[in-house]
């Protein structure tokens, strides 16, 4: 296990290369769908407080900003967080570094929390899922999302790990099963990403509108939401 201070380095090379894949013809499909997905769960609403937990480089965060919400962005890495406040400038965007598995916040501190492929690099998955869960209000939202090891995607992720990939040899895929099993109550589970990298931009889409029709569990993004009781 890696201790704290390890795994922010793991992403502090990283900022550049993540926000330069989203701006190529396939990584903006992967964002237009993984955002509507996302949002489709999450539903922010204005002034709502949300938790943005592992927000990287705020890719997906500044889509929930624009419904007129106040957004905590954690990161246990600092240059992600601040790339991510640079972008936000003028939004009710606030930064904390911190680990998932230990959030700095009270029970309740949240009217709806959501993480982005974060879960994957954490071993203890439970335990960083409790976490979001007391930091939510009664009847808040908690969406994640993660990896699918259902995906060819992940295949392909761990061929890459095993040539040296820093990123993914520190990834854990899990299934749809594996993510809902997490928490002891139902939850509602979608996939997107139903095409892969190096296909069409054309045929993608089309790829993903089929994929989706048929509410396919195999997508690259597995995202799962649940309601505070």
């Amino acid at each position: 296990m890696i201790d704290k201070r390890k795994k922010g380095r793991l992403f502090d090379e990283w900022p550049d290369k993540y926000d330069r894949w989203f701006t190529t013809p396939i990584g903006a499909l992967v964002k237009k769908y993984e955002g509507e997905l996302i949002l489709d769960l999450l539903k922010p609403e204005p002034g709502e407080i949300i938790l943005d937990a592992g927000c990287g480089t705020g890719v997906f965060t500044l889509d929930i900003l624009s419904f007129g919400t106040h957004v905590i962005g954690l990161d246990i890495s600092m240059p992600m967080l601040l790339r991510a406040r640079e972008k936000a400038r003028g939004y009710r965007f606030q930064t904390v570094l911190g680990d998932m598995l230990s959030l700095p916040f009270p029970e309740g501190s949240f009217d709806k929390v959501v993480s982005v492929t974060a879960l994957e690099f954490i071993e203890e998955a439970k335990g960083a899922i409790q976490e979001l869960f007391r930091v939510t209000k009664k009847g808040g939202g908690i969406v994640v999302a993660t990896l699918n090891s259902l995906s060819p995607w992940a295949s392909r992720r761990k061929a890459e790990a095993e040539k040296g990939h820093t990123l993914f040899e520190r990834t854990i895929f899990r299934s749809p099963d594996e993510l809902l099993s997490l928490v002891p109550i139902d939850g509602i589970m979608k996939t997107a990403i139903h095409f892969q990298k190096d296909d069409d931009p054309e045929t993608a889409a089309e790829l993903e509108r089929g994929g989706q029709k048929k509410g396919l569990n195999t997508g690259a993004f597995l995202t799962a939401r649940w309601e505070k009781p």
